[in-house]
């Protein structure tokens, strides 16, 4: 087992049982116990994990919110996919917001040029793919900029979003689950992100299946405000169904 395969499987178990101990990798990995610190210290330098005495704990059960730069290369290949699908509930025309939010940048980029579209967003990286295309009508919300999110928040940009009713609101997530639904560490992001839910006719959850199980501190809204749930191909089937069960529908990309 390669390092990269092998630094996916710890990251996979401290996910799945909310901590890991270097003795029980090491005899479950097949390796030495040094071997399996310097993945840990891999892990965490890249914000994943957090060492503690004898093992380590994701970033998730701690709270951490890691910063956009931190999130950006993190499962590529399935935001892309995620971006992908979610092209399928962009309307012909007409107006969208975009969250802030690493996918949502994905589907920034992927917009499509044949149509004019309104886009609404409180993320500045999403504004700066957008700002230059001729077929979009760029509205950037005002307020706090989160330097960890490179989002607006706070009253300002609240206030702004009751002037307006979109189609579609594509939003990303910390954490999703059947009894909390969506949720997200900052109590600031959040209520921008009720107010984008609140300001749209359909609101489509781009989230890839890490966050499934998950709630954080701050609520944002329940699942039976959502119409839509696209996430990868790893999801497990039993939380896809808790979700629906719940009320939107889950699409898997």
């Amino acid at each position: 087992m390669y390092a990269t395969e092998r630094q996916q499987e710890i990251l996979g178990r401290a996910r799945r049982d909310g901590r890991v101990e270097v003795k029980e990798l090491a005899e479950a990995l097949d390796v030495t116990p040094e071997t399996v610190r310097r993945d840990l210290t891999a892990l965490e330098r890249r914000a994943l994990l957090r060492r503690v005495h004898g093992g380590a704990i994701p970033v998730e059960r701690l709270g951490i919110e890691p910063a956009v730069s931190d999130r950006e290369g993190r499962m590529a290949g399935q935001k892309e996919r995620i971006a992908k699908a979610a092209l399928d509930e962009v309307p012909e025309g007409g107006a969208i917001i975009l969250d802030a939010g690493t996918t949502t940048i994905r589907l920034a980029e992927m917009l499509p040029t044949d149509r004019e579209l309104t886009v609404v967003t409180h993320g500045l990286p999403v504004a700066m793919v957008l700002a230059t295309r001729s077929n979009i009508t760029l509205h950037l919300l005002g307020g706090t900029v989160r330097g960890r999110t490179l989002a607006a928040v706070g009253p300002w940009a609240e206030r702004s979003m009751q002037d307006v009713f979109a189609d579609v609101a594509f939003l990303g997530t910390n954490g999703i689950t059947a009894e909390r639904g969506l949720t997200t560490p900052d109590l600031a992001e959040a209520g921008v992100k009720r107010a984008l839910v609140a300001a749209a006719r359909r609101t489509v959850v781009l989230t890839d299946h890490t966050k499934f199980g998950r709630a954080d501190f701050a609520q944002v809204a329940p699942l039976s405000a959502v119409d839509t749930v696209i996430t990868d191909l790893d999801l497990d089937p039993d939380l896809a169904d808790e979700v629906e069960a719940a009320g939107p529908r889950v699409v898997r990309a």
